[in-house]
């Protein structure tokens, strides 16, 4: 019996092979007057780019608003706040200061992790000037511990100079806005708990100068905060030789639910704290949810256009059903078939994937000359800080982000693919040809 040689014998061509590609090209370029294929192609492949566009667009608002959000209140807050508890004094008086702030602030600043421990006062006043009136929230303060926040002594903007605090206030550019007042000018602070007289408690009244207006990013820290020399706090609300709670600072934020249990050691038994993440974790939590909400709704969005994918090779089938036939009596085999059909699906995705990154990117990089402009054809009022906090729509790009919705991308519009094209690759070719 004769035997073929190895080269006589039929060879199976490789998977993906160049004359797939070519066929797959050839009925991606399809004509309108061949059943509107080309135009199907586009719809897919536009509907494929907004939706990518759009989750990373948002991702990376999500991202810049939440970094931004946390930056500001680790930037101007305290990252832990050491109290004590209440205690009734000798007079049968409820208080709950500290007076032996100087032995706690150097039992909490020997901790490792501890960057900086001040004393402050803390008080809610009346502020006045020019005939205008604000709430406002003072913080008694050292000179040298006022240089050492970050958000206040390296603002985005700023009048005057922090070196002159010493001598004068400093007050937020909302409430130097508010009341008309800059740099120089004097305000006058009312307190409703002031001087102690027979005849009850009279408010205190005190003009201050202004040496310093900063602007720390934050709407509501902007429009309500003043900072006050210690010493001089200590007697605007009646706290000679006592601090109403020790700020700290620490060398990483994100691990402060770590050091509660240490500064509750070194700060002895009267002690309690308060962490940045209790003071804002019901926001970042609201947060969170709303961000896995928004992805899930884009996904959604994503699987949708990823869906015109599916009609476009089903009306594509449809339209070649004759070519498959051809090529299946020419030899062609069902896999073949179904690589080719795969391509044409697989190949608007990818593009419409890789446009929708590049779109989503320039959308990050340029969102505050984006939102500018949509601000001034709107008219004004497109983002109002008084009502988000921050001043600007924040955009942070992010790699994971940008692989998470390449990834979701790509899988969605690699799997929808699969079925019209295993629908091709089973294309009777009799069935094709019979009416031909």
């Amino acid at each position: 019996m004769r035997r073929d040689s190895p080269s006589q014998k039929t060879r199976t061509p490789a998977p993906f092979a160049a004359f797939e590609w070519m066929i797959a090209w050839r009925y991606l370029r399809a004509k309108r007057a061949e059943g509107g294929v080309s135009v199907m192609t586009w719809i897919s492949l536009i509907g494929i780019t907004l939706a990518v566009f759009a989750l990373i667009a948002t991702l990376a608002v999500r991202s810049g608003f939440r970094e931004e959000f946390v930056d500001t209140i680790v930037g101007t807050n305290a990252h832990v706040t050491v109290y004590y508890q209440q205690e009734v004094n000798e007079f049968g008086q409820i208080e709950r200061t500290i007076s032996d702030y100087e032995a706690l602030q150097a039992r909490v600043a020997k901790l490792d992790f501890v960057t900086r421990a001040a004393p402050l006062i803390k008080g809610q006043v009346m502020a006045t000037a020019n005939g205008r009136n604000s709430g406002v929230e003072v913080f008694g303060i050292t000179a040298s511990d006022l240089a050492t926040i970050p958000r206040i002594a390296n603002p985005e903007a700023s009048q005057g100079d922090i070196a002159d605090f010493g001598s004068g206030i400093a007050i937020g550019s909302g409430v130097a806005r508010e009341l008309g007042v800059t740099v120089g000018d004097r305000l006058k602070l009312i307190s409703p708990d002031g001087v102690k007289t027979p005849f009850g408690t009279s408010p205190r009244v005190q003009a201050y100068e202004i040496a310093y207006v900063f602007t720390a990013g934050r709407y509501d820290i902007d429009r309500t905060r003043i900072y006050m020399p210690f010493a001089e706090a200590q007697s605007y609300f009646n706290r000679e030789g006592v601090a109403d709670e020790l700020e700290v600072m620490v060398k990483d934020p994100d691990e402060v639910d770590t050091h509660a249990l240490p500064l509750l050691e070194a700060a002895g038994d009267r002690a309690l704290v308060w962490t940045w993440r209790d003071a804002s974790g019901a926001f970042l939590r609201a947060l969170e949810i709303e961000d896995n909400v928004m992805f899930v709704i884009l996904a959604i969005l994503v699987l949708i256009a990823a869906m015109n994918i599916v009609s476009g090779l089903i009306m594509l089938v449809k339209n070649k059903g004759r070519d498959i036939g051809i090529l299946r009596t020419m030899g062609l085999s069902e896999g073949s078939v179904l690589r080719v059909f795969f391509i044409c699906g697989a190949f608007t995705g990818l593009i419409g994937t890789v446009l929708g990154v590049i779109l989503g990117s320039l959308f990050a990089v340029y969102v505050d000359t984006i939102f500018s402009v949509v601000n001034y054809v709107a008219g004004g009022g497109v983002w109002d800080p008084s009502i988000r906090g921050l001043y600007s729509v924040p955009a942070k790009l992010e790699l994971s982000d940008v692989i998470s919705a390449v990834t979701l991308s790509l899988g969605l519009s690699f799997v929808v693919t699969i079925f019209p094209a295993r629908r091709a690759a089973r294309l009777n070719p009799v069935e094709a040809l019979r009416y031909e």
